[in-house]
């Protein structure tokens, strides 16, 4: 069984086609890249996959159940998790208190309970509590855990917002860019972070535009251009393709 996949996946704006019929399958346990130049469609398709978007043809299938017309809280419980191209973060409040909000999703207590602070709801908090730093620990962020966000650095934003993703308890998480605005030693540590969630054994699918960080990490790369997908493959496959090269790397996989 193919663990997610879209099947002719489409979605137009009006006269505009952003994704046009696309066909991918997310390998499981592998770190799954998605490149194209600005406009290419790739955060529309994340949007499609994640819910936050109805498409306008087409299948998003996970692990065997057709998730097409989910709605994204309903996806994100079946156990895909994404981050987003600016930070969705709450910037006044804590970096703790930002990350307990993904484990929530888990939670069974109501607003009685809530009203009532009942044992349940006691018992709920102290699990959000814990699970939070427990994924705070393995972005390396224990420390952080009392600051607000709004005084991070954009790289401890990046590594908020990754543990969020892994709060949900998901089993693929979707990463919107997850080194832009960040220098090179940054990128470094974020792409070792993206390794250690995949040996964890979720699975990753990420957008990119630092080129050599996606041809060192990425098992499988797709290219979208003007919202089709113009190739499929392996780091060296894409690096060796003419439609690619022409496309996006400009005759250079360096850029």
């Amino acid at each position: 069984m193919t663990f997610l996949e879209t099947k002719n996946l489409t979605k137009r704006f009006g006269g505009l086609t952003a994704v046009n019929n696309v066909d991918f399958a997310v390998e499981q346990g592998k770190i799954n890249a998605i490149i194209g130049p600005n406009g290419a469609g790739k955060s529309t398709f994340f949007n499609l996959i994640s819910g936050f978007h109805r498409p306008t043809s087409g299948q998003v299938i996970f692990k065997g159940q057709d998730i097409t017309k989910l709605p994204s809280n309903k996806i994100a419980e079946l156990g895909v998790a994404r981050t987003f191209q600016t930070t969705n973060l709450f910037e006044q409040s804590t970096v703790l208190d930002n990350v307990i909000v993904g484990h929530r999703l888990r939670t069974k207590s109501n607003l009685m309970d809530a009203i009532l602070r009942t044992p349940r709801l006691k018992q709920e908090e102290a699990q959000c509590r814990d699970k939070a730093m427990e994924v705070l620990e393995f972005v390396n962020l224990k420390n952080a855990a009392g600051k607000l966000v709004g005084s991070l650095t954009q790289e401890e934003k990046k590594r908020t917002a990754f543990a969020l993703a892994l709060a949900t308890d998901p089993e693929i998480v979707f990463l919107d860019e997850p080194a832009a605005g960040v220098n090179p030693d940054e990128t470094e540590g974020l792409a070792e972070l993206m390794k250690k969630i995949v040996e964890k054994g979720i699975t990753v699918c990420l957008i990119e535009h630092k080129m050599q960080m996606i041809m060192r990490i990425a098992d499988k790369i797709m290219v979208l251009n003007y919202g089709e997908k113009i190739a499929e493959g392996t780091p060296a496959e894409i690096r060796n393709n003419d439609m690619v090269i022409k496309a996006y790397l400009g005759g250079s996989a360096s850029a």
